[in-house]
C-alpha cells in the first residue's frame, strides 16, 4: 500500500505510517504497552495526530532559536525507559521491525517529545504560578477542599493553569502556522 499524507505543518508532511509509529511510541511511553502491536482505531489516531501536531508546533520557535536542547544522557535514559516497557529485548526488536523503524526513528520521536515538553515548560511555567493567597481563596470558595493542604491545592491550580496556557499557546500557534489535516483527518465541510 502506498503511504499517504495525513497532515502538513509549514509544508512538512506527516505520513500515515509515521503517525501510526509515533502514536504507538506515545501510547507505550504513557504505559499502554498493548498499543505496541494492537490495531489503532480512528479515535486513537485522531488524538495521536493532535499530539504529534502539537509537539511540532511547540518546537517551531525552539528549533529556529536552537533552544531547549536535551541534557547529556537524557535521550538515552528515555530510550532505555521505553525499551524497558517491553517484556524482552526480542519483543522490543519485534516492535521496531513490525513498524519498519530503527532505533534512530524511535530516538527522534522521543527527542521531539522531550523537547516539546521542555519548550512549553520554559515558556509557560512561570505564567502558571499561583500564589499562596490565591490558593487559599480558591480553597475557601470550594468547601469540599477545606481539609486539603494549601500546597496541594496550589499545585493542582498550577497544573490546571499550565494546561490552560498550553492549550491557548498551541491554539494561537495553529492560527499563525500553516497546519493542514488531510484525508480522513481533514475537518468535515458542511457535515452533520
Amino acid at each position: 500500500m502506498i503511504d499517504r499524507a495525513v497532515a502538513s505543518i509549514e509544508g512538512k508532511v506527516i505520513a500515515f505510517s509515521q503517525l501510526q509509529f509515533e502514536a504507538r511510541v506515545l501510547l507505550v511511553s504513557a504505559g499502554g504497552v498493548q498499543a505496541a502491536f494492537a490495531p489503532l482505531d480512528q479515535e486513537v489516531l485522531q488524538a495521536s495526530l493532535q499530539a504529534v501536531v502539537d509537539q511540532r508546533l511547540a518546537l517551531l520557535e525552539a528549533d529556529k532559536l536552537e533552544a531547549y536542547p536535551l541534557e547529556p544522557g537524557e535521550l538515552e535514559r528515555a530510550i532505555a525507559s521505553f525499551r524497558a516497557r517491553f517484556e524482552s529485548e526480542q519483543r522490543f526488536a519485534e516492535f521496531l521491525d513490525a513498524h519498519e523503524a530503527e532505533l534512530n526513528d524511535l530516538a527522534e520521536v522521543l527527542r521531539r517529545s522531550l523537547r516539546a515538553s521542555r519548550a512549553l515548560e520554559g515558556k509557560l511555567r512561570l505564567r502558571a504560578q499561583v500564589s499562596e493567597s490565591e490558593a487559599k481563596a480558591w480553597r475557601t470558595s470550594h468547601p469540599e477542599l477545606q481539609e486539603v493542604p494549601v500546597e496541594k491545592v496550589r499545585a493542582m491550580l498550577v497544573q490546571q493553569r499550565f494546561g490552560e496556557l498550553v492549550k491557548k499557546e498551541l491554539s494561537d500557534r495553529r492560527r499563525q502556522v500553516d497546519v493542514r489535516l488531510l484525508g480522513p483527518f481533514a475537518p468535515r465541510q458542511g457535515g452533520p
